[in-house]
């Protein structure tokens, strides 16, 4: 593939087949390759990334080895992607995110630091999830910091619905994971309320779990902690 031809692909943000979709938990704005990104995706985007095809992974392809997947939705600038994926090395991950500015700056993240348990796409994550991703295949769902929306109006671009839920639920295999951080308090009792009615998921901890210990404080988190948010953590598990 040519640099050209892998420019004009990274603008392929998405398609709609197999469900029909108006609304959208995102808004692209400041679209543009410019020649520092043009750069970054001519040198890493062969080892580091992939493109949107509509045919299932093969993930010990795609990795070079049969480790459990990660699914990250929206991994924003990258930088807990990157710092997760060295604290667990026994994993693989996939990064899924629209914008192209972290896009490119996890790309060349992962470039640099040669970390190869991450492999990222730029793509909206339902079409990826519907066409790329095997049922009952990942170890778990990384989703962090999703935009809350918070004007009422706003809510049906929420990422996290019911629906969504167990779409996501039917990608795990049994004892995979859901894993939700955010510091919107409200969305946060909204998702952990619906969760409930999920029959292939369950809640192990009753309510909003602890902290792991693998997952850092990016600068956003701490930007929330120090407006007193409350930074609320979902963990749900396949049954």
């Amino acid at each position: 593939m040519t640099d050209e031809e892998m420019f004009e692909k990274l603008d392929e943000i998405e398609i709609r087949k197999s469900r029909e979709r108006t609304i959208k938990s995102y808004v692209l704005r400041n679209n543009v390759i410019s020649d520092k990104d043009r750069k970054i995706i001519s040198q890493y985007m062969p080892d580091h990334g992939f493109f949107f095809e509509d045919k299932m992974l093969d993930y010990s392809k795609l990795f070079g080895n049969d480790n459990p997947v990660v699914v990250e939705i929206g991994f924003g600038m990258g930088d807990t992607t990157s710092e997760i994926a060295l604290r667990r090395p026994e994993c693989n991950y996939i990064g899924i995110e629209v914008f192209l500015h972290g896009f490119v700056n996890l790309l060349n993240d992962l470039g640099k630091r040669s970390i190869d348990n991450v492999k990222i796409i730029r793509f909206n994550a339902v079409d990826v999830l519907e066409h790329m991703i095997p049922d009952g295949s990942l170890e778990g769902f990384h989703i962090f910091f999703p935009d809350p929306w918070q004007k009422k109006r706003h809510h049906k671009r929420r990422l996290m619905t019911p629906d969504f839920l167990h779409f996501l639920s039917t990608k795990l295999r049994k004892g995979g994971y859901v894993y939700m951080v955010t510091d919107w308090e409200k969305y946060a009792e909204e998702v952990l309320e619906f969760s409930q009615n999920e029959t292939l998921l369950e809640n192990p901890f009753g309510g909003f779990a602890p902290p792991v210990t693998w997952r850092p404080v990016t600068k956003f988190e701490q930007k929330g902690l120090d407006k007193e948010h409350t930074i609320n953590e979902i963990w749900l598990e396949r049954i």
